[in-house]
């Protein structure tokens, strides 16, 4: 293993490893790095250093990586869609809010808080609730998506209140928020896991996590199958075979989205949480959220 810095600026942490056909674009050497942090964007991504007259690839859920202040292509396609959909982003995502936003502000009330962070706050919906129920808290909400944030501007959130940032590297201190929240964020992160560990650093009291379920969606068959993919460890295959690759999808309700399910991180909250308590609605059949419901609501008390 070798540490450098290529031309470009990026830090790279070298292994080598082999490739397939289908992954090469050509017969150049590729040399895959550990997940590092590029600068620029705040995100760690495995990245490819191929030779000098090859483009960097990335691997992580397919598509190119670039560095030094480059995008993915996963990042552009989702900047380009929220600019898209910006006007009628609300209007659009307006079926999510009410139950869960009831749910949540009933944990602000019960938790006393004072002060909140969501992470994907899209135009700040989050926000806004939780000012309506709770006037004098403390509420920050970090959306990447410039599109986004001049909509949540525009709703009179402050500048201070919704920002720029990286649900994967929150700029926080521990312990900086009562509570912190995401309404179906983690599904448009490729590294969802590393964004619920943020959130549970960041969090003093309690993390709320509203998001899909995809071991809960289809048909009952179609449950079972996935369910028992996932079980046998094969769901990440499955996956890449379905996006042809990709890792990813795009839908026009949705935009650019991975496959997940909120209890694939469970055990990563119950490590963390003292107490944790999920709804979800299980009206296709049977008791339990995970086999039943296509998204659920998650909290994690800490005290």
């Amino acid at each position: 293993m070798r540490i450098g810095v290529s031309s470009s600026g990026c830090v790279i942490v070298k292994r080598k490893i082999a490739t397939s056909p289908d992954s090469c674009e050509n017969s150049a050497c590729r040399k895959l790095s550990e997940s590092v942090r590029m600068s620029g964007i705040g995100v760690r991504w495995p990245l490819v250093q191929r030779c000098a007259d090859v483009p960097l690839v990335g691997l992580t859920r397919g598509g190119p990586a670039v560095c030094n202040g480059g995008m993915t292509n996963q990042v552009q396609l989702q900047r380009a869609y929220y600019a898209k959909t910006a006007d009628t982003y609300d209007d659009a995502h307006s079926y999510e809010s009410a139950l869960e936003f009831t749910l949540f502000a009933a944990l602000l009330a019960h938790l006393k808080a004072a002060s909140v962070l969501d992470i994907g706050s899209g135009t700040g919906r989050a926000l806004i609730a939780a000012k309506e129920c709770r006037p004098q808290i403390r509420a920050i909400g970090v959306e990447p998506a410039s599109a986004l944030r001049v909509r949540g501007h525009a709703k009179g959130l402050a500048t201070h209140e919704l920002i720029d940032g990286d649900a994967q590297a929150l700029d926080f201190l521990d312990n900086s928020f009562d509570v912190v929240c995401e309404f179906a964020a983690l599904h448009h992160i490729p590294n969802p896991s590393v964004a619920v560990e943020e959130m549970l650093r960041v969090a003093r009291k309690a993390v709320f996590i509203s998001d899909s379920n995809n071991f809960g969606q289809g048909s009952r068959a179609a449950r079972a199958i996935k369910q028992l993919v996932g079980a046998l460890g094969l769901w990440p295959l499955a996956d890449l075979i379905k996006t042809r690759g990709k890792g990813y999808l795009i839908s026009e309700g949705d935009g650019l989205s991975y496959s997940y399910s909120v209890f694939n991180d469970m055990p990563l909250i119950r490590s963390h949480c003292a107490s944790v308590y999920v709804f979800g609605d299980v009206s296709a059949g049977g008791s339990n959220p995970y086999r039943a419901s296509p998204g659920a609501v998650i909290i994690g008390l800490k005290e």
